[in-house]
């Protein structure tokens, strides 16, 4: 009709409509209230099953695409019964005056009530079409408490959309709205016999209209139960929340949000996490949150923001897998991705775990103790603090704080505020974010942002890591044993994970690579106080695995990291140093190693020294003789001397070289370093306190080393023993250049500002 083509107001505008929220695969976690505190959701007529529309128009109003708006036959029936019979009142009204009298609110029982309905039907009629009519009928109709509309009714009772109904399901909902209050048992959530005859009654007019078979007919004998709104899903209600308060923010209003959550893995890490809680509780442990990212698409498969929503003892409607958290260490496979990246170390490199200051910062480990020399593999893996904060001092383009700032790691403080303590955790992260910086390692290096909602497209990815790096860096984290007593040779899976702790026990985590998945697990109290049992390993890593275990046992994972890029190489390296084996070397290995970028060096540790056998002393330059024999010493810097001595396992010290006029084999030593004065440091000494306040000297020099030299702007200060300091008092303020040399010629320096104060 032209009317038709006349601008009107859809039939669904100015609905006040509840919004419904679905897992991946179409179950419902949540339909939320309506605005008017009704449960009512839009379906466009071609969701809403054939079934369900002939039972309506069967029972409602069989000439609906014949009428134009009333039925008179069906208003003077209506009459007859109502008022001259004086029988049970009928309106005769049809389906667009029914919802003409919805639509505008009318009171239809009065005479002229009922004439200004027929009108507006007819005005209905007029301005839209017949399936228009019916499709805003069936979302307006009352289906009994606060429910309006087929498509809350429909998931509300039945959990299914409209289109899924079978024909009792949809004969039953076809008699509703006309005995919308009904009985049902609470305990059972089967209906009232009125509800049941109704329907059993449509069903006869439907057998003889469009017939139906024996099994069809035996349904509509048994009993039926509709769910209530009181048993609706509340499922990940934290990761719900978040999507709404998004199209909150962003003043948008869907009544359908179709997320990435597979129903299936948020009730196991629901349960997993509940579990592990009411385990633990006697230890303090009483909240906790997991997030799982399906790596293949970025997806959130699963999300468990606290250990309990409606908990509010501990605050459990508080998201905590967004809100930020000291990470602890399990940030260090970045520095480590870095350091390798750009060639500073391979997995073999020995570091260094030994009392080191950084300029004024003098980081200590977790245990108080040092391990001495090794490598970067296990440093990471066993979480030592100086050699991260080591690599973390060596990074540059990008340092680690330009990496966590280009991986989107949101709301950092300046540079200067963490230092090298960003290291150990000294920021903070979202689990999202950190999902997002383990996922770059299970995707080659490739940096995606994790997706939420079904309609969002994996974006194209941005190489942050090269796929070498990637694969080195996951292989070191799948030398870290499981926390759990599982047999490793029943888990065929490797798995790469690291934990971490917090400064003051305020925050346990687990992290890492399982299967396809990147799974975050943290563990604290959101109001911030400590627990001596919030330590990652104990805490945290017991309820990854349990998570870790479930997964194995129901979902088909594969390893991510089983293909080894071209450009990555095995090399022969001597373990004691993690550079290339020579013939002297004792203990030989391999290490992954990227040609082109990893570091190239020689051994230097193990070194042959020719021994005269006749005086036992070692063979000055090329002194000939035909009694000689070769030994090989292992030479150590002096601080990893002193940390094997310490632990009771002291080297045999290389013979001296002192009885030689001049000393040879100097390129393959290491020049001394100093330790102290510090860099990049202001000494401030009391004019009144100054013989108290003296300059401490000293350096790490190699294991040939004797004695060392000392020297400020080339005035001679004294001399000391390689693994001893001396003191020196400076008669003014200004900057001082400071020299130490070994007795090898070989040497160090670094300038010094003084500061003298009255």
């Amino acid at each position: 009709m032209g009317l038709r083509l006349m601008p009107h107001p859809k039939l669904s505008e100015n609905l006040f409509l509840s919004t419904a929220v679905y897992d991946k695969n179409g179950a419902l976690l949540r339909l939320t209230l309506a605005k008017d505190e009704r449960y009512r959701v839009w379906m466009p007529l071609h969701e809403v099953s054939n079934d369900t529309i002939k039972g309506v128009l069967l029972y409602e109003d069989k000439w609906f695409y014949y009428h134009f708006g009333f039925n008179p036959v069906s208003l003077l029936r209506g009459a007859w019964v109502s008022y001259v019979k004086k029988g049970d009142m009928q309106g005769g009204s049809t389906i667009t005056m029914q919802l003409a009298r919805m639509y505008w609110k009318l009171n239809t029982r009065s005479v002229g009530g009922k004439l200004k309905q027929i009108a507006r039907a007819v005005q209905l009629e007029l301005f839209y079409s017949k399936d228009e009519i019916l499709e805003a009928y069936l979302n307006y109709a009352p289906y009994g408490r606060n429910i309006e509309g087929i498509g809350a009714a429909s998931l509300i009772y039945f959990d299914k959309e409209p289109k899924y109904l079978t024909l009792p399901e949809s004969l039953a909902l076809s008699v509703l709205p006309q005995s919308p209050s009904f009985r049902v048992d609470k305990n059972t959530g089967y209906v009232g016999e009125k509800l049941s005859m109704a329907r059993n009654r449509l069903f006869e007019m439907w057998r003889e209209t469009y017939g139906a078979d024996e099994l069809t007919s035996a349904l509509f004998s048994l009993p039926f139960s509709l769910r209530q709104p009181e048993n609706l899903p509340f499922r990940a209600p934290h990761f719900v929340e978040q999507l709404m308060k998004e199209d909150f923010n962003a003043g948008v209003l869907n009544s359908r949000i179709d997320t990435t959550i597979d129903l299936k893995l948020q009730t196991l890490l629901e349960t997993q996490t509940a579990s592990y809680i009411n385990r633990n509780s006697n230890k303090g442990i009483k909240n906790a949150a997991a997030l799982l990212v399906d790596t293949r698409d970025m997806s959130v498969a699963a999300a468990v923001g606290s250990a309990g929503y409606f908990n509010n003892d501990i605050e459990g409607q508080i998201n905590g897998f967004n809100i930020k958290r000291s990470p602890g260490s399990t940030l260090k496979p970045f520095i480590y991705a870095l350091a390798i990246e750009q060639g500073i170390i391979h997995p073999q490199s020995v570091l260094k775990d030994v009392p080191t200051s950084f300029s004024s910062y003098s980081p200590e480990n977790f245990d108080s103790r040092f391990i001495g020399p090794l490598s970067a593999s296990q440093a990471l893996i066993r979480s030592r603090n100086i050699p991260a904060v080591y690599l973390n001092n060596k990074l540059k383009n990008p340092n680690f704080y330009a990496f966590l700032k280009k991986t989107g790691v949101g709301k950092m403080a300046s540079e200067s505020h963490y230092g090298l303590a960003l290291a150990l955790g000294g920021g903070e992260v979202t689990m999202m974010e950190e999902a997002k910086l383990y996922a770059i390692l299970a995707n080659g290096g490739v940096m995606r942002e994790i997706r939420t909602r079904k309609e969002q497209n994996m974006d194209g990815g941005v190489q942050v890591l090269s796929k070498e790096t990637a694969f080195i860096v996951l292989d070191m984290l799948s030398n870290l044993p499981r926390a759990d007593s599982t047999a490793a040779e029943v888990q065929k899976l490797p798995i790469y994970w690291k934990t971490g702790t917090s400064w003051g026990f305020r925050d346990a985590w687990s992290a890492g690579v399982v299967g396809q998945y990147v799974l975050i697990v943290w563990l604290g109290n959101f109001d911030n106080s400590g627990n001596p049992a919030f330590v990652g390993a104990a805490a945290a890593a017991p309820l990854f695995f349990n998570i870790v275990n479930s997964l194995q046992a129901s979902e088909k994972l594969y390893d991510v990291n089983k293909i080894i890029p071209e450009n990555v190489k095995k090399v022969d390296i001597c373990l004691s140093s993690g550079d290339l084996a020579t013939v002297w070397c004792k203990r030989k290995g391999k290490s992954w190693f990227i040609p082109g970028v990893s570091p190239i060096r020689v051994d230097t540790v193990y070194r042959p020294v020719v021994i005269d056998k006749k005086t036992n002393l070692p063979v000055c330059g090329d002194k000939k003789s035909t009694d000689t024999k070769i030994e090989v010493y292992e030479y150590y810097s002096s601080d990893i001397l002193d940390v094997f001595k310490r632990a009771g396992l002291p080297k045999r010290e290389p013979p001296s070289m002192k009885h030689c006029k001049q000393n040879f084999g100097l390129s393959v030593g290491i020049a001394p370093s100093i330790t102290s004065p510090l860099k990049n440091t202001v000494y401030t000494i009391q004019q009144s306190k100054e013989e108290k306040e003296r300059i401490v000297f000293s350096a790490v020099t190699d294991a040939d080393v004797k004695t060392l030299y000392w020297f400020v702007n080339d005035e001679y200060i004294g001399s000391s023993d390689q693994s001893k300091s001396i003191f020196w008092l400076p008669g003014k303020s200004g900057r001082f250049e400071i020299r130490v040399v070994d007795d090898h010629g070989r040497f160090d320096s670094r300038t010094v500002q003084v500061a003298i104060i009255k």
